[in-house]
């Protein structure tokens, strides 16, 4: 059998990339371009390149690829452990995106946990010295991310998960928070609530003041005013919202709905209000964002903003892969929506009900 008008190797021999570009009549510079996709290469001798690769039985050795190209195929993750939520049931469905969407490029994925922020940035040093991967993605970016500036240092690349302001050319994928956040307001207006509160997450976390500037001009847009005494930062577990919570519903005109920045929050919420001897959906809607999985299991279900974390793990791996490839970090921003699941922990807002804290739950319809 032949190969476009060439012999194939002798039966057991490795096939080399020199037998590929024998068989098609192109350099082996070309086919090597072509197989790592290299953006100057076109689709159409890509997509023949490989065809034949995979016709002929071509397999690259990886370490004679790896001192050929400068490039070990892999993609980095550091887990830093001590995050409150790093081990969320989110995390495997998180990983699970990123190591297809390596997979379906020809990288693998290599993880590295780290208990602290410094010892964070000593694994990326160590893996970076060590030529342990071609880049990097940064989960949970920061609002001054002491990552970006050592990876852009050692001229190394990466894709954040999230956005950082003032820095738009840097590669990314993020879901629209803010957006959400003014859907949820929205959504609680149109029930005819009017004293709607806030409990953020982290204000070292990107995505805070990005929720935070949605939930503003979503309360704008509804022609809401703004109680400060209902706005809450750095809530992230259930007792830190639990205790802003509790706060809020002890206030002269408490809320009758609390959005939360992260679902962990709207759980602690739900704990504030049953030691109100409030219900939530009745005489308090709830709205959180992540869509984890203790949310649905709540009574009433949460309704919530959920993200599609496999898909999001499926694009890093692509824009990370891409600019490793060569493509210039401007072109690769992506955003997504998140999916609101309208469920138990929403209703219309109450009337001339009191909490037993004292509060006055009376609706300004």
């Amino acid at each position: 059998m032949s190969f476009e008008g060439k012999d194939m190797p002798r039966k057991g021999a490795r096939v080399k990339i020199s037998d590929v570009s024998d068989a098609l009549g192109l350099t082996k510079s070309t086919v090597s371009r072509a197989l790592n996709h290299y953006p100057d290469i076109s689709e159409t001798t890509r997509t023949r390149v490989q065809a034949m690769a995979d016709k002929m039985g071509y397999r690259p050795l990886s370490h004679a690829q790896a001192i050929r190209t400068g490039l070990v195929k892999s993609l980095g993750l550091v887990i830093q452990m001590g995050d409150h939520d790093a081990q969320r049931p989110f995390l495997s469905t998180f990983l699970a995106g990123l190591s297809e969407g390596a997979s379906a490029e020809g990288f693998t994925l290599t993880i590295a946990t780290s208990n602290s922020e410094q010892a964070t940035l000593n694994t990326f040093k160590s893996m970076i010295r060590d030529h342990k991967a071609d880049g990097f993605i940064l989960p949970r970016t920061m609002v001054d991310d002491p990552r970006i500036a050592l990876l852009r240092a050692a001229d190394v690349p990466f894709v954040l998960f999230g956005r950082v302001a003032g820095a738009a050319d840097l590669p990314s994928y993020d879901i629209k928070g803010g957006a959400a956040m003014h859907e949820a307001v929205e959504h609680l207006s149109s029930l005819g609530h009017r004293q709607i509160g806030f409990i953020n997450g982290g204000t070292q976390y990107s995505y805070a003041p990005t929720r935070a500037d949605g939930f503003l001009r979503g309360m704008r847009d509804a022609g809401l005013s703004v109680n400060p005494a209902l706005i809450a930062q750095d809530a992230v577990t259930i007792d830190q919202a639990r205790a802003a919570a509790d706060v809020m519903l002890a206030a002269p005109n408490p809320p009758t709905a609390i959005i939360c920045a992260v679902d962990m929050a709207a759980l602690g919420v739900y704990e504030s209000a049953a030691a109100c001897g409030l219900e939530i959906g009745t005489d308090l809607s709830v709205i959180g964002y992540d869509g984890i999985p203790e949310g649905a299991h709540v009574s009433p279900p949460l309704s919530t903003f959920a993200v599609d974390f496999k898909h999001a793990g499926l694009r890093l791996s692509n824009l990370l892969i891409r600019n490793i490839r060569g493509e210039k970090p401007t072109g690769l921003q992506e955003t997504a929506t998140a999916q609101f699941l309208r469920r138990g922990s929403t209703g219309p807002a109450p009337h001339s009900q009191t909490n037993s804290k004292g509060g006055n739950y009376e609706s300004e319809l």
